[in-house]
């Protein structure tokens, strides 16, 4: 036998250390894209940041708060909008999260596996439908179908002689004040546009609340049934305590998306500057997005720096909302 046979094959020795190698390259090259892009989030956030802020400067220097001789007050002109903003947003959950949890339960545990696809990838389109769309819809065909709703809660709940003490009470008024007032038609009040965010949150909270429902352990629900539970019983000892931590992570979500919203409200939404409670009057409210929409083209100087300052305020808390809403799913254990 000659040396040649016995001699190892020169690219069976270096094709195992190319692929290796290849895969540590691509693994090197991976990490890199991946931690660039990480860290691109962060660098974009901090110069948004720090542009909304120097940008607000001239606002917050020229404000009563430290001159003492303008002739506006950024806590005068910010806290009636945040009161808008919030409020919006929360009547909008208070709608959307009891819809949003049965589309889901529906969806994951009721509907027929064809029918729970389609309306599943149905409820995944509202998403896509632009928001000047939703506005238009609101505000010429929403509205109008919406007022004797409005006029029956408020002759029925909003003038109530004597307030019941055992009902909750927010602001020196119990809860059912939040129909009283003088609603006049066109009713564009902060109700009707609470009723349009929901709308809007609803697929956000519908698509990550079933894919956290679907997930529920198949033994779990299996020994439900078995120990002779209905299956309502195994959605309320099973699903719905598995996914409680989900839901409330896809409602803050919807709450950060509600926050934001810009076109609908200012479409739908007359404006105006009060802390009322009374949402079905007019011209009471009015959000963060909508007020800067409206008054940016005709704004410079200190106004336009006011603005931004107002911007810096929503900034703050949507960024506060999804941090919030990453934290509760990262406590669930639970990956929507």
């Amino acid at each position: 036998m000659s040396t040649t046979d016995t001699a190892p094959h020169p690219t069976r020795e270096r094709s195992p250390s190319m692929r290796r190698s290849g895969r540590r390259v691509g693994d090197s090259v991976f990490g890199t894209l991946s931690i660039g892009a990480g860290v691109l989030i962060f660098v974009t956030l901090a110069l948004v940041a720090i542009f909304l802020t120097s940008e607000s400067m001239p606002a917050i220097l020229a404000s009563q708060e430290l001159s003492g001789t303008a002739d506006f007050s950024l806590i005068d002109y910010t806290l009636p909008l945040i009161f808008g903003t919030v409020l919006a947003s929360a009547l909008a959950l208070a709608v959307a999260i009891p819809v949003s949890i049965g589309i889901a339960l529906f969806i994951s545990h009721y509907a027929p596996r064809r029918m729970a696809a389609g309306l599943g990838y149905l409820i995944d389109l509202l998403a896509a439908v632009p928001s000047v769309v939703y506005g238009l819809w609101g505000g010429i065909w929403l509205v109008p179908r919406l007022e004797p709703l409005y006029l029956f809660l408020n002759n029925t709940l909003g003038s109530w002689p004597v307030w019941p003490q055992f009902l909750p009470w927010v602001g020196g008024e119990p809860v059912i004040a939040l129909f009283a007032g003088d609603p006049t038609a066109p009713m564009r009040n902060l109700a009707s546009a609470s009723v349009v965010l929901a709308v809007m949150v609803l697929p956000i909270i519908t698509a990550v609340s079933r894919e956290v429902f679907l997930q529920t352990p198949p033994l779990q629900e299996e020994a439900a049934l078995a120990l002779g539970a209905t299956r309502w019983e195994v959605i309320r000892t099973v699903v719905l305590p598995f996914g409680r931590s989900g839901a409330v992570a896809a409602s803050m979500l919807g709450l950060g998306r509600a926050l934001g919203e810009t076109m609908a409200v200012l479409m739908i939404l007359a404006p105006g500057f009060t802390f009322s409670l009374h949402i079905l009057e007019v011209g009471n409210h009015q959000s963060i997005a909508a007020n800067i929409a409206s008054r940016q083209a005709e704004a410079s100087g200190v106004d336009m720096s006011l603005l931004v300052f107002t911007g810096l305020v929503l900034f703050v808390l949507t960024f506060i909302i999804n941090a919030i809403a990453r934290w509760i799913v990262s406590r669930s254990g639970v990956k929507s």
